[in-house]
């Protein structure tokens, strides 16, 4: 190929062109890889700074004592509550009304302390207060929102049983009719705050076979919840089961919808706050890990100096911020109702699965250290591991995408 001189001077001129528009990039922010705080509303990022600083204030000096005694302090809900994070999605009965992306901000602030501490606030928002409000009278509105906004009411969910965990359809919970009341019979486990609860949202089959929720109070005859003690993950988060031993309940506590279609909008409203929140831990980890590196010395020089080192980080970053741009995605695509349920299972997955191998590599980083509670690094391994399970486990995930994708679902098949 022959180059005339015009050629080169057009080529000149084009690299020139080109070289100069670097004077126009800007620093480039390692705290923000991808400039995600633009994109969010003057709103969302006060929610966001105020969320950490509740966060950090309030529950981290908690969260050692907490997790090593493995306790909650029931005071925690109505602190979420004077924050107003408490159902705060919320329109009506003067609660917030703010952004999904505002909510996960939140709970991104909440599990950056503890994915326990976040499960608390998860499961009374969108657990409990979420079906409530979509599929309740107004009776049980008016009766159990404002109280549930407030912490002054504590909430738990029971979909889970012993013998059925990802096939809630199988369910041998079940409800039968006596005149205008239901007697409920069965047992829900891995229940987060049943022993605590003041309301109890479960679902169970009725005479037809089919799924119905009911809200169930703490004073019914025949329930009780019992805790589930021995926990080596989520430890600040108490568990248990809700035990139904013929409680009977006024058909007036039944929630208006049938089948799965209930407690799976509860739990994708769940698994939304999960992707969010569980990016919060990612990003403590990788923080401590960094500052961990840049002040401890090995060979002379600082372990930030290495390359593998740098590496694992350039690795943590990629991972963080990109997922942030996933769920914010998701959170702008929900808040304009074009959402698919099989984002939310994308986001969940992801986030769960990059998560747990941020903690890991920066618990590693750390070495022997890594295990000690003094910097917490591995309490947030331990938790994204239950994390990852609960409102459906990566593998269920994967299915749910699998189906979208090729049209076939592989849940199930025969058996001989």
């Amino acid at each position: 190929m022959m180059f005339t001189k015009s050629t080169l001077i057009i080529s000149k001129n084009l690299n020139n062109k080109l070289f100069s528009n670097f004077s126009q990039f800007i620093k480039y922010n390692f705290e923000d890889a991808l400039n995600f705080k633009a994109c969010l509303t003057q709103d969302e990022l006060q929610i966001m700074e105020n969320a950490r600083q509740f966060s950090q204030d309030k529950l981290q000096p908690r969260i050692k004592d907490a997790y090593n005694h493995e306790k909650f302090d029931v005071n925690i809900m109505k602190e979420y509550g004077q924050m107003g994070f408490l159902g705060c999605t919320i329109q009506d009965y003067d609660l917030p009304g703010v952004s999904y992306t505002a909510y996960g901000l939140i709970n991104r602030e909440v599990e950056r302390v503890d994915s326990g501490y976040r499960s608390a606030l998860s499961v009374q928002s969108s657990l409990v207060m979420h079906p409530i409000n979509e599929f309740g009278s107004k009776h049980l509105k008016d009766k159990y929102i404002p109280r549930l906004a407030t912490g002054d009411l504590i909430g738990c969910f029971g979909l889970t049983e012993p013998n059925h965990g990802s096939d809630p359809g199988s369910m041998d919970s079940y409800a039968k009719k006596d005149g205008d009341d239901y007697i409920l019979n069965g047992c829900k486990t891995w229940i987060t705050n049943s022993p605590i609860a003041d309301v109890f949202v479960v679902w169970v089959k009725d005479d037809k076979n089919d799924i119905r929720g009911f809200v169930l109070e703490k004073e019914m005859k025949g329930l009780t919840a019992p805790k589930i003690d021995g926990k080596l993950s989520l430890k600040a988060s108490i568990t248990g089961q809700i035990v139904m031993d013929d409680v009977r309940v006024h058909k007036s506590q039944m929630l208006d919808v049938k089948g799965l279609k209930g407690p799976f909008s509860c739990l994708n409203n769940a698994r939304f706050g999960i992707a969010w929140g569980t990016l919060g831990a990612a990003e403590f980890c990788f923080h401590a890990a960094r500052q961990y590196c840049l002040d401890r010395k090995q060979f002379g020089v600082p372990l930030a100096a290495f390359q593998l080192i740098q590496h694992k980080f350039a690795e943590m970053q990629t991972e963080i911020a990109l997922g942030l741009q996933a769920v914010l995605q998701v959170s702008r695509m929900k808040e304009q109702k074009t959402l698919a349920p099989e984002m939310i299972s994308l986001i969940k997955r992801n986030s769960c699965m990059k998560s747990i191998k941020i903690c890991r590599d920066a618990r590693e980083i750390l070495g022997g250290n890594g295990i000690a509670d003094e910097y917490h690094i591995q309490r947030h391994a331990i938790n994204l591991e239950t994390v990852n399970t609960y409102e459906g486990t990566n593998d269920i995930h994967a299915l749910i995408l699998g189906r979208a994708i090729t049209g076939i679902q592989a849940f199930t098949r025969s058996y001989p």
